[in-house]
């Protein structure tokens, strides 16, 4: 890392050499603006609006907008005079405890290396900062400019984070703040379990950025002469549901789920998702109605298999009949078929 600052911290009577180093850096993916046909890059000129003449960074002033077309123009000598301290020290001016101050208001975070000989000073100010469970609250100087800022310790080191002044904080004005909406206790109970079902403990290397992954791949790609592998596509959410407590409840269950637990409402039991994708899909003959199908035939078909054995009964005794016939009975009916043929 290179040190972007050189200064002290300035506590009571103590005076520590530091050096400030960004302590985060942003991983995005950069590109330049080129020309899609050679790949050059796109170059932007500084022109004069009013004479159209190319201006150089020395000509170049600041100048602040007051609205109709007027300009005040400010000079280096007029910064010169505003009472920006140049003593590049970090001002210790109380210490507060530390969930005193709100997230919203920290900007961006420094560490802070002691220089020299003030190391001793340093880790002193570090461990009984650690030891009192507090923060410094600081004004510093940066980048011309006089910020509030906290110190406090990370990893065995002090980190400066600088701050946004309490006027740069919006105020939130939408409409339904001043609606008279009532939440009743069990859905707010429903809610709570939702929030346990969910509960863990955080640790930032178990989140990715998927999309930078992604792009990065296209990126190695395209270097390479290889084609992409998409991805597969996530499950749509499902959409919201009307009743917000069966939707709570659903989405304790799909917690519960994905936690490895069973759920509470047993197997079969529908949710109000499963039920809408129910919906979505075209109606298909399940395994049950197909047995039911194959019941039902049987049933049909059984007074067919039970004629078969009366059948049989009857051509059994003919069987029977013909097989007790005498050779008596027989000649004499011989004798008797002329007779009844005249």
């Amino acid at each position: 890392m290179r040190a972007i600052w050189k200064g002290s911290v300035s506590f009571g009577l103590v005076s520590i050499g530091v050096k400030l180093y960004s302590a985060t850096e942003e991983k995005d993916i950069r590109f330049h603006q080129v020309h899609r046909d050679d790949g050059g890059r796109i170059r932007y000129k500084r022109t004069c609006s009013v004479c159209g003449e190319e201006v150089s960074y020395d000509d170049i002033a600041k100048g602040y907008d007051l609205g109709g077309g007027e300009m005040v123009i400010l000079t280096d000598a007029d910064f010169a005079d505003l009472p920006l301290t140049s003593s590049r020290a970090i001002d210790v001016l109380e210490f507060v405890p530390a969930e005193q101050v709100d997230p919203i208001l920290y900007n961006k975070a420094y560490f802070l290396e002691p220089e020299g000989t003030a190391t001793k000073p340093y880790v002193l100010l570090r461990d009984a900062l650690a030891d009192s469970e507090r923060v410094a609250i600081v004004k510093v100087a940066l980048r011309q400019r006089e910020q509030l800022a906290t110190l406090r310790v990370r990893d065995g080191v002090l980190l400066l984070n600088t701050m946004l002044w309490p006027d740069e904080v919006r105020t939130p004005d939408f409409g339904f703040l001043d609606e008279d909406l009532k939440v009743r206790p069990p859905e707010l109970a429903m809610a709570a379990s939702l929030i346990d079902s969910m509960a863990g403990e955080f640790q930032p290397d178990a989140f990715t950025d998927d999309y930078r992954a992604a792009l990065q791949e296209v990126i190695d790609a395209k270097v390479e002469g290889r084609e992409v592998v998409q991805p597969a596509e996530e499950e749509a959410a499902p959409a919201a549901a009307v009743d917000l407590m069966a939707a709570l409840k659903a989405s304790v269950e799909r917690a519960r789920v994905a936690r490895g637990e069973a759920p509470s409402g047993g197997a079969g039991e529908p949710t109000p998702i499963s039920s809408a994708r129910s919906a979505k899909q075209p109606a298909k003959k399940t395994t049950a109605g197909r047995a039911t199908a194959k019941k039902t035939t049987a049933k049909k078909t059984e007074p067919a298999k039970k004629a078969e054995p009366a059948k049989k009964t009857a051509a059994k005794k003919t069987t029977e009949k013909k097989a007790t016939r005498t050779p008596a009975k027989k000649a004499a009916e011989k004798k008797a078929a002329p007779r009844r043929s005249a």
